[in-house]
């Protein structure tokens, strides 16, 4: 495991709300191109969710992995390690931690992708998978636990060269998802004052799902997340479940009225806050002049009707079942044969993972089958594009008829909300009941049950036939939920909840 990271740890003024935060990934990547090093923004969306955390923090530091070959040779070559201004974020730097390449491959590709991804969102099955052997049980060892153990040390610098547990107000450690589940235990257990608050993005399950794992790794999961004052979730459902699984996996004393568990002498409390996004940040990106030029495209070769799909290749987005129930809506109503198009604008995601490699190639193979199947010399019925295109992604959010979300399990899905608050044809969510999106959007959404593609189908032509006011109210009523529950309110929400029991 290398030692090396992208920053010294600097002093806080004394007094000054010192904030560490730490994720996989960060606000700033670094690549090459015609030789010449070049920045940008950090992908992904829980990067874009925090994007604006700066704004709200006294003095802070972002503790990230450096991804890339060039993330790796900055963190070696900055000492100080902070984001280039054009990219900053208030008053926040950037630490680029670099790691053993064998520790890394084994933290995230045997551990975190596929192991608990694939046991939170629910995608084992259980007759055939996980085969846990002494290959995982090394990984989780030389690898999850390796790299939980170095971001600790590192975490642990920055809080005692800010003053450790002698300041006021205490430091505040944010943790973010599921790399990082051992880490709060390891901080705790060296900075004993600090708070520490770790946000989930992703689902949690019930105590029996937990189970798949055996004693060692799950007992380490919940203990090391046990080490945090706090603990957030999406939603009220998922912090429930990670109490039920403190009582009965671990035997510990929960109060399901107050949210809480008891652990060596300590309250542990779990709260659950609705990630959301920023409503004028999307506003204005629909309205520039890329955005405008791919919407010009798709009105151009625009049929009556337009189903919508934006999601990343991954599993738990059940988009094969999706094309699947479009198979089915084109059988039971051929009335629109060559008035319909199901666009699907899919991410590639995690290719090295043979999980995700295969279920790529069951997207392909669907896709052909079915526009083989229904298409014509001159129609396709679904149009499939493999790419991260952003701009894209944005003229079709204003141009659909109907979205479809159909997850298997999905932590937020904030492609829901970014599409509702573009959209301008009065377009109505088609909605899994297992998304976080769900418990506040549903009640104007038409619900998909996940596995049922006759259900899924028939809630789809619910959807392109609803009568126009009724598809009006429905998603201005949404609209008004993103817009009124926006990102800013999700951090300001769990910044308050660290002041409390932090000034008690």
């Amino acid at each position: 495991m290398s030692t090396t990271s992208g920053s010294s740890p600097s002093e806080g003024a004394p007094g000054e709300r010192r904030v560490v935060l730490v994720s996989n990934r960060g606000p700033v990547q670094y690549g090459r191109e015609g030789g010449q090093r070049t920045t940008s923004r950090g992908a992904g969306g829980l990067v874009t969710a925090l994007s604006g955390l700066g704004r709200h923090l006294d003095q802070g530091v972002w503790i990230c992995a450096a991804m890339s070959d060039e993330d790796v040779a900055v963190a070696h070559e900055s000492p100080n390690g902070v984001c280039p201004p054009e990219l900053g974020d208030g008053d926040l730097r950037v630490r680029l931690v670099a790691l053993d390449p064998g520790a890394q491959d084994a933290f995230y590709t045997v551990i975190a992708n596929p192991l608990l991804w694939f046991v939170q969102h629910h995608l084992y099955d259980l007759m055939t998978a996980p085969n846990i052997t002494r290959h995982e049980t090394r990984a989780f060892e030389s690898g999850y636990a390796a790299v939980n153990r170095h971001f600790a040390d590192v975490v642990a610098e920055e809080v005692e060269a800010a003053g450790g547990d002698t300041i006021v107000p205490r430091p505040i450690v944010m943790v973010h998802d599921y790399h990082f589940y051992l880490l709060p235990e390891l901080v705790r257990a060296r900075c004993p004052q600090v708070f520490l608050h770790h946000f989930v993005h992703i689902p949690w399950p019930q105590p029996d799902s937990w189970r798949v794992l055996p004693p060692p790794m799950r007992d380490a999961v919940f203990r090391g997340m046990l080490g945090n004052d706090v603990v957030g979730f999406h939603t009220e459902h998922y912090a429930r479940n990670f109490l039920l699984g403190c009582q009965e996996l671990l035997g510990l004393p929960v109060d399901l009225s107050a949210m809480e568990v008891l652990v060596d002498g300590r309250v542990v409390r779990a709260r659950w806050y609705p990630i959301s996004i920023d409503p004028e940040a999307f506003e204005t990106l629909a309205r520039s002049p890329a955005v405008l030029g791919y919407e010009h495209e798709l009105l151009a070769r625009r049929r009556d009707h337009l189903i919508l799909r934006v999601d990343r290749t991954d599993p738990s987005k059940n988009i094969v079942r999706g094309f699947l129930a479009f198979d089915l809506l084109l059988q039971d109503h051929p009335e629109l044969a060559e008035r319909i198009t199901f666009l699907a604008l899919l991410q590639p995601s995690r290719q090295d993972v043979a999980e995700y490699a295969a279920y790529m190639e069951r997207i392909r193979h669907t896709v052909d089958e079915v526009n083989a199947k229904h298409g014509t010399s001159d129609w396709q019925p679904i149009e499939l594009h493999l790419e991260n295109n952003l701009d894209l992604a944005v003229a079709a959010y204003k141009q659909f008829d109907v979205l479809m979300v159909n997850a298997i399990f999905d932590g937020m899905n904030l492609v829901a909300k970014e599409s509702i608050v573009v959209n301008e044809r009065d377009g109505v969510l088609a909605l899994s009941e297992n998304t976080g999106a769900h418990e506040e959007l549903g009640a104007f959404a038409v619900t998909l049950h996940p596995f049922d593609l006759q259900q899924q189908a028939d809630a789809l032509y619910d959807a392109l036939t609803m009568p126009a006011a009724e598809r009006r109210d429905r998603r201005e009523a949404c609209a008004r939920v993103v817009r009124q529950n926006d990102v800013a309110k999700w951090l300001q929400a769990q910044l308050a909840d660290i002041d409390r029991p932090a000034e008690r």
